[in-house]
This record gives C-alpha cells, sequence and structure tokens, in this order.
C-alpha cells in the first residue's frame, strides 16, 4: 500500500492548520490550568503556541501586513498586549523572561548562530570590503542623528547640548546595558548628580526611539519592494556583488557539518569572553561586548579561508534553521518584556518628535554614507541606522526581524556593539566639555 498523499489546504506556519491549532490549545490548556512547567522546553513551548497564532494574524491582517511588519512584529505586540492585560499567569512571564534573556539567555545562542552564519556565507572579498565601509555609514548615521535631533529640540525649545546629551547619546548609544547605563554612569562621574536621574530619562526616551526603530524597519522593507534597486536580497550590503561564498554553493550540508558550525560558533563566542573579560575588556577606557570581539574572530576565520566549505555551508544552514524556527519564539518571548502601559505614559509630544527625528537622522546619514561607499541605502540604513537607534540585541532582532534581514545580524551587531562603544567614547568628551 502506497502512503496517503497528503492533501494541500489551510497552513500554519508550515503545519496543516489542525496540527497547529491543537498543539498551541493543548500547550495554552497546560499554562492556563497551571501544570506547564517552567524550564527550558516549557518556556519554548509557551511561546512558540502563541507565537505561531500570532504570527500567522500579522501575516493575514491588511496593512500591518504590509506595512508594520507582518507576523514578526504581530508576535511581539500581541505578546506585550497580553502582558499588559495580565492575561499571562505571573510565572511564566517569569519563566520566559529567564528562557529568553536570564541564565537560559535563548537571546544570546539567536545571535551567536545567525553571526556565524552570516560572516561565513560572505565571499572573502565582499566580506573585507563590507566591514571595511561600514565605520563610516555607522559616523555619518551618529552625525545624521545629531544634527536631526538638534533641529527638533530648536522646535521645543531645547537647547542642543541637551538633545545631545539627553537624547541623542542614550538613543544612538547600543541598548540598554551596553549604552544608557553605562552613560548613565559616565554622567555620574562627570557631574556628581546620581546616575539614576540621567537614566530614568534615558531609558525612557531609548525605549520609544526603539519601537519607531522597529516600525520604520517595517517601512523599509516595503520600500525595498518597492524600490528594488535600493536593495540587495537581505544578505550583503555591497551592491551588485555575489553573496555566496565560492566553494559551498553546491555542497548540501548534512547535520554533521551542522554540529560542527555550531560547535565553532560556540567556540568563537568563548574567544569573545575571553577577550572581553580579560585581555583586552576595554579600548581607549570605553568597554567592548564580547560580541564585538567575535564578530572579529569570525571575519578573522573566514577571510584566512581556514574553515572547510563543508563547515560554511553547515554554519548556513544552521542559522537558517534558527532564523525560521527560531524567530517568532524569540519575538514573543521579548513582548513578555514589554511594558506597553509605560511607554504611553512616556509618549509627551516633544519626546515622540525629536525621538523620531533622531531615528530619521540615522536613517539618512548611514544610507547616504552607505550608498557613497558602495552599499544599498536602504540595508544601511536597517543595520548602520536602526540598529544603532534601538535597544541593542533585542532590538536588532526585532528591526531585523520587522525588515526581513535577519541574515544582517552581523552588521547589526557591529552596530550596538562597535557602535554603542564609539557613542560611549564620544560621551566621555561631551560629557566633560558640556556639563563642565
Amino acid at each position: 500500500m502506497g502512503e496517503k498523499k497528503e492533501t494541500k489546504g489551510f497552513r500554519i506556519y508550515g503545519n496543516p492548520w489542525y496540527l497547529a491549532i491543537g498543539a498551541a490549545v493543548i500547550i495554552l490548556a497546560a499554562a492556563y490550568t497551571g501544570v506547564l512547567g517552567t524550564d527550558f522546553a516549557s518556556s519554548m513551548a509557551l511561546t512558540m503556541a502563541y507565537g505561531i497564532l500570532f504570527y500567522e494574524l500579522g501575516e493575514r491582517l491588511p496593512i500591518w501586513n504590509t506595512y508594520i511588519g507582518g507576523g514578526i512584529l504581530a508576535c511581539f505586540f500581541g505578546a506585550a498586549i497580553l502582558l499588559q492585560l495580565k492575561l499571562i499567569p505571573d510565572v511564566y512571564v517569569e519563566s520566559v523572561n529567564n528562557f529568553i534573556g536570564g541564565d537560559m539567555d535563548f537571546l544570546t545562542l539567536f545571535i551567536i548562530i545567525l553571526i556565524t552564519g552570516s560572516v561565513l556565507s560572505l565571499e572573502k572579498d565582499i566580506l573585507l570590503k563590507s566591514f571595511v565601509g561600514y565605520l563610516p555609514a555607522l559616523l555619518g548615521s551618529l552625525v545624521a542623528a545629531m544634527v536631526f535631533g538638534v533641529l527638533g529640540g530648536l522646535v521645543f525649545g531645547i537647547d542642543p547640548s541637551t538633545v545631545i546629551l539627553k537624547y541623542v547619546l542614550p538613543i544612538m548609544g547600543g541598548g540598554n546595558g551596553a549604552g544608557a547605563v553605562p552613560l548613565s554612569q559616565i554622567y555620574e562621574r562627570t557631574t556628581g548628580d546620581p546616575a539614576s536621574n540621567f537614566y530614568a530619562f534615558a531609558i525612557i526616551i531609548l525605549t520609544i526611539a526603539n519601537i519607531i526603530s522597529i516600525i520604520a524597519g517595517g517601512l523599509l522593507n516595503k520600500l525595498g519592494m518597492v524600490k528594488p534597486s535600493l536593495t540587495g536580497d537581505g544578505k550583503t550590503l555591497l551592491r551588485n556583488q555575489q553573496v555566496l561564498a565560492r566553494d559551498d554553493e553546491k555542497i548540501e550540508p548534512t547535520i554533521v557539518d551542522m554540529g560542527a558550525a555550531l560547535v565553532l560558533a560556540l567556540a568563537c563566542y568563548g574567544a569573545g569572553q575571553l577577550i572581553a573579560g580579560k585581555l583586552l575588556p576595554t579600548i581607549f577606557g570605553a568597554s567592548i561586548h564580547e560580541f564585538a570581539y567575535m564578530i572579529l574572530i569570525v571575519i578573522i576565520l573566514a577571510g584566512t579561508g581556514v574553515v572547510p566549505a563543508r563547515i560554511r555551508a553547515g554554519a548556513k544552514q544552521l542559522q537558517k534553521f534558527m532564523t525560521s524556527a527560531g524567530s517568532i519564539i524569540l519575538m514573543t518571548g521579548l513582548g513578555f518584556d514589554f511594558d506597553i502601559g509605560e511607554l504611553a505614559a512616556a509618549c509627551t509630544v516633544s519626546n515622540v518628535i525629536i525621538a523620531l527625528l533622531v531615528v530619521i537622522g540615522a536613517i539618512v546619514g548611514a544610507g547616504g554614507i552607505g550608498y557613497l561607499v558602495g552599499f544599498y541605502p536602504i540595508d544601511s540604513a536597517v543595520t548602520a541606522g536602526l540598529c544603532m537607534a534601538n535597544r541593542g540585541g533585542n532590538g536588532d532582532v526585532a528591526v531585523l526581524g520587522a525588515a526581513r534581514r535577519m541574515d544582517l545580524m552581523a552588521y547589526a551587531q557591529l552596530s550596538s556593539r562597535l557602535g554603542g562603544g564609539i557613542v560611549l567614547i564620544v560621551a566621555s568628551f561631551l560629557f566633560s566639555f558640556l556639563l563642565k
């Protein structure tokens, strides 16, 4: 007897609708009766159950699916709305937050795999050219953000120095832990005023800018669909270049190749931690994140050609799997830690408009300078612009998800880590010059 042929029909995230809905209902029933665990697997199951439903809704909702970011952003905001309405049991809010960014830290694993796959998939010459040209794009983003922010401040009667110190630097500083927190410490050392006074406002304005950046990512993706000449295929920044490495295009990676790539990725992350934590923790007084060192290590490995073609192919396949299977889990989990009510309370007219102008400046500066150095302007604007103006690691995932450019994670992390380090160095001088 032959196997029964599967009939095509309505599918949810690749599954027949009845299997997807059934799985989600079972998991949610376990959660709302209090029997679902709080371990890694249970937390992943819960975010998946919410995620596949929100993702499908976002992909089918008119206007939202075209201009706002589709299913990926529906996962984020859907979970955040449930959190605001207190429809998620507290025990699972805590466990999911621990799963995403706490001791279990699925976010870090996600980023490690995407960095390794995206860098190793680039042809060597393209890799070197793109990363050499990236620093000017970052600086262009920062300078333009300052200019646009200052112009917005003048409209509301806020002096330029206040706008730069309290709006631009926190927004462009690489997120919370790598940006707003060390900036507040620099502020305290310079002025003697408690760091909490600076941080309280910095985190509010950064959160507003983060949401604007995520929405802007979706809008830039739509612009790229309308004007294809402004963007590439979402895997490289350089215009008119081939993407895949020379000798791994025809290789079909095996599970063993993917396992070898995972070992390599984790080793590179460990090396990054060793350098950041012990060997060279600061450069010119600024702390350098382990992801920045990890990216440098992977670039060196890719540039020297010491990684076999099969492992490069395995890294790309592992990246594809993580992007397709892990994105909705991660975005839903990030929504478990987003306070919509707190954001709404901080959304004064002046705060929103100035933050919006800073983000627009980041887009214009990164896109414009990026084009001059040979990048696609949209891809440069997303990575060197929006990923400078968001909340670091989780912001990078949200922006790239909305822009449908997860393959550019390595560049996004350079913006958050290297770009954030540049902002801290600039802040050290500006705080001393403008506040003393």
